[in-house]
């Protein structure tokens, strides 16, 4: 049988991969690296070719064997699928915990590692896999090993499900309404919970959890009974409470990922699992990230108070609301936001069509870094509404990427971007870097057979260009060697700088004038309504400050201040840290760490603080085109050549001060969330 995922072309063959496929593929790979790798560890001298270019090979297959299986199981999860996702993460963490403890390998790159001749990237190859191997236990004996070793297994299992339960229980939810029930909502948002509703065979209108459901209804639905229903549907998912109370209940598991966290932690040395998320990153020692965003909520925490209490003067006076709650919250604000800057986000939907938009972020990066971003056919998606792309710089092809923009079932929510191949120079010849860009925007809707277009509220504009950001970190990379290319090697706290970077150009008149247009009419954004769009840029700026900052300071809380036999320990930490930066608390039933996929599930775990950290770098990163010129090719040249070209070559805080001349300040994010700070002096971030 032909097995598509065992075809190294340069793209994958999603339509012929079956779940069927996945678990056969990957045993012959892993035993066909394992050969590999034992043919390694008996070569008396090594050169860094021989040794890490082999080694960079046959992780490159893996991850391209791996890659198309991974992504699937997110964007288009089904039974069979996750089934045979699931019957290979134990294989591949068993891989992954021999790799990292072959003491034959490591004396291989410690070999390397004193011999002269090394590219800086290589260098930077063989320092990184040194450091990798100590954090997976290399020194460790016996039993120690062997505990690494099962927590590492258990650790994937764990993840994995918990983010199945999330998937679950969104799934698992929807409601069938009248229009009347859903009465304020915009008409793109009721035409979406009509087409469910038919999609369902329903008679009436069906909202879901899926994020431009859910959103639509805490924002505009006028029936607060209906938004409280929604809202703690949404906030008891995967928990002990709510409508599906106990059935993919997170809990234990949550409770499990820390345990164990915490002991692979102290047979690593360290005293927390934070210490050892931190030995990649840019801040050094818990305390110093605590003191981070401590700081922040301080300059921010006032006047996120002052916005709390004119919100809830408006709630009372305005729309009758005399005990303003957490599914009032949103619906409030977009009130306050309308009658204080005649704006919202559905009143400036109809400029920012998919297309128009798109076709503006091409142009804006034409400007900036001398590219040109093509739509191309006749690739192999694994959806209809996919979308492919090529970037070309000067005509020549230097990398490719997929766009799934739009939300539906059985696709994990949020937006990210995810590596399907990276840049790396092989035996044959230059292998280009192609990414995915995933959101989940509301798609288009088809009335009496004719397609309506896609209409972007601002906020998912400005998601769109987020990730967009990360796709350019991975597409524009100079870097040969796969282990630094892109944004491997990257430290986790510095890997959100270009994403939040790009977010600027969308409160930029230049930039809107080439991204928005009426979709009937063509006519652009007037420039009244643009006006009033930027003025309320920095509305409630502060509590959504203090918002971010809650979760990093909980994420960092649970992770190093770990309490092993405090049943509620998790409940405990986030209220204290809601007591000390949360303005408006939540109800008691509110679970929402039950769904935290980030720290939980992903790749934030003691790193979520990595948000605001990057901000700051971002922030002051796009201030130098404040300075001098927000399409200034000389700059963006600059931020290419330093930044974006770079990988994880060079250490982030002195590519930084490469680009910019200095060490990060936090001034300008401060300035742009429009919050002041009376006679403080900006602090530098190291």
């Amino acid at each position: 049988m032909t097995n598509p995922l065992l075809e190294q072309n340069a793209l994958p063959s999603f339509s012929a991969i079956k779940p069927e496929h996945v678990e056969p593929a990957m045993d012959q790979v892993l035993a066909d690296n394992r050969k590999q790798i034992e043919a390694l560890c008996a070569l008396n001298e090594v050169d860094y070719e021989s040794f890490a270019g082999v080694l960079e090979h046959i992780g490159d297959r893996l991850a391209r064997t791996w890659s198309p299986v991974s992504h699937l199981n997110s964007v288009c999860n089904a039974p069979e699928l996750r089934l045979a996702y699931n019957a290979c993460l134990p294989k591949l963490t068993q891989y992954w915990t021999e790799m990292g403890q072959n003491t034959q390998l490591c004396s291989g790159y410690k070999a390397l590692a004193t011999q002269a001749g090394l590219r800086e990237e290589e260098r930077k190859v063989v320092a990184d896999a040194l450091r990798d191997f100590r954090l997976a236990g290399v020194d460790l004996k016996g039993e120690a090993r062997d505990r690494y070793a099962a927590i590492a297994l258990q650790l994937s299992k764990l993840t994995a499900k918990y983010s199945e339960n999330v998937l679950d229980a969104t799934d698992a939810w929807h409601k069938s309404v009248t229009a009347e029930q859903l009465r304020g909502l915009p008409p793109m948002a009721l035409a979406s919970a009509r087409a469910a509703g038919l999609a369902r065979d329903e008679r009436d209108c069906v909202i879901s959890l899926e994020q431009p459901s859910y959103q639509a209804v805490m924002t505009y639905a006028e029936d607060r009974a209906l938004r409280r229903e929604v809202y703690e549907a949404y906030m008891t998912r995967a928990s002990e409470l709510g409508p599906h109370a106990g059935r993919f209940d997170n809990g234990e598991i949550m409770a499990e990922i820390l345990a164990l966290r915490h002991e692979m932690a102290t047979l690593l040395g360290f005293k927390t699992f934070a210490e050892l998320s931190l030995a990649t990153k840019m801040a050094h020692t818990p305390d110093e990230v605590v003191q981070f965003l401590q700081a922040l909520a301080e300059k921010s925490l006032p006047a996120a108070l002052r916005e709390l209490e004119e919100l809830r003067a408006f709630a009372v006076d305005e729309l009758g609301i005399t005990d303003l709650s957490s599914w009032d919250s949103a619906f409030a604000s977009e009130r306050l936001r309308q009658a204080r800057y005649a704006v919202s986000q559905e009143l400036l939907r109809p400029y920012f069509p998919m297309a128009r938009v798109l076709t503006g972020l091409f142009e804006i990066v034409r400007r900036i870094y001398g590219i040109d971003v093509i739509e191309t056919m006749g690739w192999d998606v694994w959806h209809p509404s996919v979308r492919t792309f090529e970037v070309r710089r000067g005509g020549a092809l230097i990398g490719q990427f997929y766009l799934d923009a739009y939300a539906r079932e059985n696709k994990r929510g949020g937006a990210w971007m995810d590596e399907c191949r990276v840049r790396r120079r092989s035996a044959s010849g230059m292998q280009l870097p192609v990414a995915y860009l995933v959101c989940n925007f509301t798609a288009p809707l088809v009335a009496n057979g004719v397609e309506k277009p896609a209409l972007l509220s601002h906020d998912e504009v400005t998601t769109l260009f987020h990730e967009f950001g990360h796709g350019l970190h991975l597409l524009l990379t100079r870097v040969e060697r796969a282990p630094v290319s892109g944004i491997n090697g990257v430290p986790w706290d510095a890997v959100e700088l270009p994403s939040q970077f790009m977010e600027n150009w969308c409160w930029d008149k230049e930039a809107i004038a080439l991204i928005s247009a009426h979709h009937e009419t063509s006519e652009p954004l007037p420039e009244a309504l643009l006006q009033r769009m930027l003025d309320a840029k920095n509305f409630q700026s502060a509590m959504m400050m203090v918002r971010q900052l809650e979760f990093g300071l909980f994420d960092m809380g649970i992770h190093h201040e770990y309490q092993p036999n405090e049943s509620g320990f998790i409940r405990r930490v986030l209220n204290e840290v809601r007591a000390r930066v949360a303005v408006l608390q939540p109800p008691a039933f509110s679970r929402f760490e039950n769904g935290f996929g980030h720290v939980f599930a992903g790749g934030y775990s003691a790193g979520y603080y990595s948000y605001k950290w990057a901000e700051v770098l971002s922030a002051d990163a796009f201030s130098a085109f404040e300075e001098e010129g927000i399409f200034n090719a000389r700059t963006g040249a600059r931020f290419l050549n330093t930044i974006l070209e770079r990988g994880g070559v060079v250490d982030p805080a002195t590519a930084f001060i490469a680009f910019r001349g200095r060490p990060p300040s936090e001034e300008a994010l401060l300035r742009h969330s429009g919050i002041v700070v009376p006679g403080a002096n900006a602090a530098a971030v190291h």
